[in-house]
Parts: structure tokens; sequence; C-alpha cells
């Protein structure tokens, strides 16, 4: 197992320095789902709820969330992301799956960012719906693919 790189030799937390390492594309696919009632997710399909269209809500969250993750995660390095794009989708009458995609050119990577989106989008999603349906689940935040960078290319098997 790798050693945790965010502590220094005497155990106190440290950003870690990526000053030596070069600048690669790099870029990170997360995704989350979010269960809801079938009442509520044929809601959100019709645009019937008050407060507006909840996955363009969702969508415009998630992106300005990943731009954000620095301040939000204690170690993560602050980057200039080349490109976040954020998919809804429905599954059946009962979820809605929450994908998110980012871009960079830089000396780290963009995991956090990728599943920093997908978490506000799904938060968001429940924020909006919340009145209707407080039986709302997040669901399967989680890292699905990345590529650059020294530890290459990961996809998660099924």
């Amino acid at each position: 197992m790798a050693e945790l790189t965010h502590f220094d030799e005497h155990g106190a937390s440290r950003m870690v320095d990526v000053s030596t390492k070069p600048e690669t594309d790099r870029w990170a696919r997360a995704s989350a789902r979010v269960r809801a009632n079938p009442a509520t997710v044929a809601l959100i399909r019709e645009r019937g709820l008050a407060k507006g269209d909840v996955l363009e809500v969702a969508r415009l969250a998630g992106i300005m969330a990943a731009k954000r993750t620095g301040e939000l995660i204690p170690l993560c390095h602050p980057l200039s992301l080349s490109s976040v794009q954020l998919d809804l989708s429905f599954e059946g009458d009962q979820l809605i799956r929450i994908e998110a995609t980012v871009r960079v050119v830089a000396r780290t990577g963009v995991e956090m960012e990728a599943l920093t989106a997908v978490s506000v989008a799904a938060l968001t999603v429940y924020d909006m719906c919340k009145s209707v349906d407080r039986t709302m689940a997040i669901e399967s935040i989680q890292l699905e693919e990345k590529d650059g960078g020294r530890s290459g290319h990961f996809v998660r098997s099924s």
C-alpha cells in the first residue's frame, strides 16, 4: 500500500509539494446517484417544482463547486480548471445519476474536483426537492475513472 502523502515524517499535516512535477493533461470522472420517490422524480422530469429546473440548478452548483474544491478540502491544491462537465440523467423512475468530468493541465490531478462536483450537485437535488420528499438518499459517490500523472490510468471495475 502506498504511503499517505499528506503527513510529514512527524505526523503533521501538510500540503504535498508538487513544484517539481511536470504539468500534464489530467482528467477525472466521478459519479453519484440520488434515489427518490417515483412522484418526486416525475416532478423533476416535468420541471414541476416551484424552485425551478432541478437538474439545471444542480448542474450549475456542481460546476461552481468543482472550481472551489481547493477552498473546501483543506489540503487540496487550488487549480485553474480547463473544463467541468456535469451530466444528469434518469435511471428508471427512482434514480437520478450524476456524472462529472473535470479536466486540467497541471501538476496534480482533479479527482477531488470531480467528486466535489457530483457531491454538491446531489446535495442541490436534495435541497430543491426536500419539501416534497424527505426519504431521498444520496448514494454511491465514487471515482469512476482518471488519467494523467505518474499513477496513470484508473478505471473502476464493475
